[in-house]
């Protein structure tokens, strides 16, 4: 079972996620931050990862620290989840349309945590919620998770439009990416381990 369940407490936030790689895309989300929230269930209803999260942070000081910390959460679960790799399809691509957006994403699940990030460079709230912090959350998910994501804007005018097409081509391409190849055998890597 492809499953895991990571809990953080720190003096600025308690998050509590579980997630499921074999899932059908249920999700039960709930945090101080209704933007993240959305996101979160964007990722979880596109991936078919089955996902629970439960958070609560110092949102008086900003959204900040919540939403890298649910990242770093959702990184850790997805690393521990993976285990050894061996059999899955490791690599993931995919470009995703939201109106007037357009995100590209590509993964490696290579056990080297490099995040290449590009979202127009826009600055601005959706909601209360800066825009901004799409970088700190997918950061925190790519660095604790020991993978290699390419994320970018294409194009794009509307701030929740760009965040959501980039969170659902992050989504999309993690699912193959996660997948079990029926054909592959072993580590998908010549060295034999992906870490």
């Amino acid at each position: 079972m492809r499953k895991a369940t990571v809990k953080r407490e720190t003096k600025e936030t308690q998050i509590e996620l579980s997630l499921n790689l074999d899932g059908k895309g249920v999700y039960s989300v709930d945090t101080p931050v209704g933007f993240l929230n959305h996101m979160l269930e964007t990722f979880s209803k596109h991936s078919l990862i089955d996902l629970e999260v439960m958070a609560s942070g110092d949102v008086h000081v900003s959204h900040h620290h919540t939403v890298e910390d649910v990242g770093i959460v959702l990184g850790t679960a997805l690393k521990e989840a993976l285990g050894d790799r061996k059999g899955i399809r490791r690599f993931g691509h995919a470009v995703i349309p939201m109106d007037e957006a357009l995100a590209m994403c590509s993964i490696d699940l290579s056990g080297r945590p490099l995040l290449f990030y590009d979202d127009l460079g826009y600055k601005g709230k959706i909601t209360q919620f800066d825009y901004e912090l799409m970088e700190e959350f997918f950061k925190g998910i790519v660095l604790s998770a020991g993978i290699t994501v390419h994320l970018k804007a294409l194009s794009g005018r509307n701030l929740h439009h760009i965040a959501e097409a980039l969170t659902k081509a992050f989504a999309v391409a993690l699912r193959q990416a996660v997948e079990v190849d029926p054909r592959r055998e072993g580590t998908p890597s010549t060295k034999g381990t992906l870490k």
